[in-house]
């Protein structure tokens, strides 16, 4: 548990490696975190990742974390590296 709070809303931030770019991974990680009920964005890294930065439930942005990491995403997923901090009241869920 990241927090003593769970209804508190709280931003995770996931750089995801592998064959993730071109596949429609951004598309699908939107898909997710709407279905999730999560703000943010899925953008491309000049390295070849993606990352993910999404902010809502505790449990909700995890289960995010988790479906990356599940291996039933477009493309390959080889690591996700995820760190938390404080919301900050993003608004939507854009691929960029």
């Amino acid at each position: 548990m990241v927090t003593d709070t769970p209804s508190e809303p709280l931003r995770v931030t996931a750089w995801v490696r592998g064959e993730v770019q071109g596949v429609g991974f951004r598309w699908w990680t939107r898909a997710q975190a709407l279905e999730l009920g999560l703000v943010g964005w899925a953008r491309n890294t000049q390295d070849g990742g993606v990352e993910i930065v999404a902010e809502g439930l505790v449990q909700d942005c995890e289960e995010l974390v988790r479906r990356a990491e599940s291996g039933a995403t477009p493309g390959r997923v080889d690591s996700v590296v995820a760190q938390w901090s404080a919301s900050k009241g993003l608004e939507g869920f854009f691929e960029r």
